[in-house]
């Protein structure tokens, strides 16, 4: 099981952004979740996302972030 959550919503162009930005940084592997599908999450991350969270320490990273940014925040 990957250690970080990309949250996201259906037809995000934000979301589709955030994708190529963690390509681009090399992210190491990520789970989706789609917070339209559950109401907490819908509120706690409805006009947030892109988030993308360690499930280890609770850290997020919201959008707008760049590869650099990813890349500290996985730690390489």
């Amino acid at each position: 099981m990957a250690y970080l959550v990309l949250y996201q919503r259906d037809y995000c162009h934000l979301c589709d952004q955030a994708l190529a930005v963690l390509a681009q940084a090399r992210a190491p592997e990520f789970d989706s979740v789609w917070v339209d599908d559950d109401p907490m999450l819908e509120a706690r991350y409805g006009t947030r996302v892109p988030v993308l969270r360690d499930a280890r320490d609770g850290r997020e990273l919201d959008w707008p972030f760049e590869a650099e940014a990813v890349r500290e925040f996985v730690g390489d």
